[in-house]
Formats: structure tokens, sequence, C-alpha cells
């Protein structure tokens, strides 16, 4: 099966000056876990993605004021992306390798034409091929386990 089945399209974006707080407010009223950053509206030319995890850990432990703060400051830039035509395979291979639950999908021109999400896989692979990437995504990370050994 090819991501262009599987992806949404046209997701909800936002640009590199959106404000934090903007940004959460999309995901709420849209039920989204990220949002990708896009230069414009027109070209849709993906500049990177920004998560509920980054307004957690980068806006909210960081001090940061969600007001005044342009979405590019937390955003993680050059995103993995896929494109529509690889296949589902190919989709669940680069989440496990680089633990992420969702990838952008971008055209030949790097504008996003969709998403793919944890949950779409889902509905279209294997439980044993979900089972494997959601314990590969969620495995912790070493360094944040050896702080908190080291604290106890």
């Amino acid at each position: 099966m090819k991501v262009r089945t599987m992806m949404t399209r046209n997701p909800v974006c936002c640009t590199p000056e959106t404000s934090v707080q903007a940004v959460a407010d999309l995901m709420k009223k849209h039920d989204v876990g990220s949002v990708p950053v896009i230069a414009d509206s027109g070209s849709r030319h993906l500049e990177g993605i920004v998560t509920d995890r980054d307004l957690c850990c980068k806006v909210l432990a960081g001090g940061l004021r969600a007001h005044a703060t342009p979405v590019k400051r937390v955003m993680t830039r050059n995103p993995v992306t896929c494109k529509p035509e690889d296949m589902l395979q190919t989709c669940e291979r680069l989440m496990q390798k680089n633990r992420i639950r969702r990838i952008p999908v971008v055209d030949e021109n790097n504008s996003c034409v969709g998403i793919v999400a944890l949950a779409d896989l889902c509905q279209y692979a294997s439980p044993s091929t979900i089972c494997r990437t959601l314990a590969t995504i969620s495995k912790p990370n070493r360094s944040v386990r050896h702080l908190h050994r080291a604290a106890a």
C-alpha cells in the first residue's frame, strides 16, 4: 500500500512566525498532535514540524511565553519526510529508525501534501508491525534514563 492511500491530505499547517499559542489552539481545534510548519500557504514548502511534546518540553518547561514565542523557536527543522508514492513499509521503517510518531508527506517540490501518524498505520498495517513500531518508538531515551538513575 502506498502512503497516499493512508495519509491525511492537506493537514492544518502554520508558518514559522505563528505564535506557539496559536499552534496550540490549532492542535486543540483540529484534534491533532503535530502541525507541519510551512513557508507560506501558496507554496506549502515544508520548513519544519511542531508537536504537542515540543510545546510541553520546550515552551512550558522552558518558561517561554506562548503568545510571544514564534513557532520557529521550538519547531524541528528539516523533519523526516516521505513521499506519497512511498510504500507503507518505508513509512514504518522511518518511524522506527527515527523514533517518531508522525511524518509529513511532501511532493517533489518539498510542498506539504499530507501527514501520516502512527494512528493512520493502525488502520492498514498488521498488528505485529504496529506493535513493533510502537515498541521501537516508545523506547526510553538512554540519556534521560541515565539522568533519572543518577538523581535517585
